[in-house]
C-alpha cells in the first residue's frame, strides 16, 4: 500500500483554504456593495427631505406669509423698531409662486390663481417701493382707486372731506415709546377712516407742512402714509403705489426686540408685543 504523498495531502489542504480565502472575499465584496448602494440611498433620501423643505419653505414664502422685520419708525406707534411681524401674502388673492419677479430691470405682473380680494382703507401694507422695486415698505392704505385726496395742516381729506380724527391722551404711547422719539413733543390722534379705526401721531415742533393738493388716485393705485406722519417718507412724496406691487397685508408681530441704537444698552425682549396683531 502507497504512502500517502505529504506534499499533495499538504497542496489539497492549501487549496481549501484557497477556496476559503477567495468565498470570505467574495462575501465581503458582496457586503461593501450592499453597504455602498445602502449609503448611496440613504444620501439620496436625505438631499430629497432637503429639497422637499427648501421648495415648501420657498413656496410657504412666495404664496401664504412671509416674515419682514421693521427697521424704522414710520408706523410708530403701530409698528414699533425692532417688531418682526407676519405677512399674508394671499389676503388679496392667491398669486402664481414668482410670477411677481422683479429684477434690476424687469418686472412682471402677478398672476393670480382665484379672484383678487379688495384692498381696504386702514390695510397695513407691505409693497415694493415704486421709484426701486427692490425695496420693500410698509404703510397704512389711506386712498382707493378713483379716490380724491388732499392734506392742509397735516390732516387728510378724503373725497372732500376731513377724515374724522379724535385727539388722545398720549401718555401711555409715550410710556412705550422708542428711544429715538421719546424726547419729541408728540400729538396722538385716532382716525376713522372706511371701516377701521388707528392710532398716529405728529410732531408739534416740526414745522415742515407737507399740504398736498387735491389728488385723484389713478385706477389700480393706492395712495398711503405712514402713522409717524411726520417722520414717514411716502405716497406725499413720491406717488402712489401700483397694486402689482403689494406684497401682501401685515396681520401679527410674532417677535419683538428693542435693539439700543448706539450699543450701550442691552438688548430688551418685548415679550408683550408678540401675538399683537397688526390694525
Amino acid at each position: 500500500m502507497e504512502t500517502p504523498n505529504n506534499s499533495d495531502l499538504n497542496s489539497n489542504e492549501n487549496e481549501l483554504v484557497d477556496e476559503s480565502s477567495d468565498l470570505n472575499q467574495e462575501k465581503i465584496n458582496v457586503e461593501e456593495q450592499v453597504s455602498r448602494r445602502f449609503k448611496t440611498k440613504s444620501y439620496l433620501k436625505e438631499i430629497v427631505i432637503i429639497l422637499s423643505i427648501f421648495i415648501s419653505v420657498i413656496i410657504f414664502r412666495s404664496v401664504v406669509y412671509e416674515p419682514f422685520k421693521i427697521p424704522t419708525g414710520s408706523m410708530i406707534p403701530t409698528l414699533r423698531i425692532g417688531d418682526f411681524i407676519l405677512v399674508n401674502k394671499f389676503a388679496y388673492g392667491i398669486k402664481v409662486p414668482f410670477s411677481d419677479i422683479t429684477l434690476s430691470t424687469f418686472s412682471s405682473d402677478p398672476i393670480y390663481l382665484f379672484n383678487e380680494k379688495p384692498v381696504k382703507r386702514g390695510d397695513i401694507i407691505v409693497f415694493k417701493y415704486p421709484k426701486d422695486p427692490n425695496i420693500n415698505y410698509i404703510k397704512r392704505v389711506i386712498g382707493l382707486p378713483g379716490d380724491s385726496i388732499e392734506i392742509k395742516d397735516k390732516f387728510v381729506y378724503l373725497n372732500g372731506e376731513k377724515v374724522k380724527t379724535i385727539k388722545l391722551d398720549g401718555t401711555k404711547y409715550m410710556e412705550t415709546m422708542d428711544e429715538k422719539f421719546r424726547d419729541n413733543n408728540l400729538s396722538f390722534y385716532r382716525a376713522y377712516i372706511g371701516d377701521k379705526s388707528f392710532v398716529y401721531q405728529v410732531d408739534n415742533d416740526n414745522y415742515f407742512v407737507v399740504n398736498a393738493e387735491k389728488k385723484i388716485v389713478p385706477e389700480g393705485h393706492y395712495f398711503v402714509m405712514g402713522d409717524n406722519r411726520d417722520f414717514s417718507y411716502d405716497s406725499r412724496f413720491w406717488g402712489f403705489v401700483p397694486h402689482k406691487y403689494i406684497k401682501g397685508k401685515a396681520v401679527l408681530i410674532w417677535m419683538s426686540l428693542d435693539v439700543p441704537e448706539d450699543g450701550t444698552k442691552e438688548i430688551v425682549f418685548r415679550s408683550d408685543r408678540i401675538g399683537t396683531s397688526v390694525d
